[in-house]
């Protein structure tokens, strides 16, 4: 669900809304504990994990341009050897930005965890 709601063009809080209802309907409280501690600790604590979240198009683009002027120079100047960069670079870069796009979408279903777990230790007014 929280995949889905990433391809979206809009802002945070209006996924987390979206999600929130659709979590709502279909998961128990007790299961969004379980999931929330399951996410909590599934991700990365680290530098270079957080970077990834935060920043995988940066991360990954070195890779797209090792692996694009590898190309390049593969074809220009007739050396195969120069085929090994594209076939580095771009499963590496692909797999920058899907774990970066994986652990964004558990980030804001973690956030949505949240604000659902927020909203019900409030009184109704």
């Amino acid at each position: 669900m929280a995949e889905d709601e990433l391809t979206n063009y809009s802002t945070d809080a209006r996924k987390i809304e979206k999600l929130r209802r659709k979590i709502g309907i279909s998961v128990t409280p007790a299961e969004q504990k379980e999931v929330k501690a399951a996410l909590l600790e599934e991700m990365p604590q680290g530098f270079f994990g957080k970077l990834i979240e935060e920043q995988r198009q940066a991360v990954a683009l070195p890779f797209w341009g090792i692996a694009g002027l590898g190309l390049l120079f593969g074809i220009s100047f007739r050396q195969p050897v120069d085929f090994l960069a594209p076939a580095i670079g771009i499963p590496i870069a692909f797999n920058v930005q899907k774990w970066g796009w994986q652990l964004q979408a558990k980030r804001i279903l973690l956030k949505t965890l949240e604000e659902i777990e927020q909203r019900s230790k409030q009184p109704a007014n």
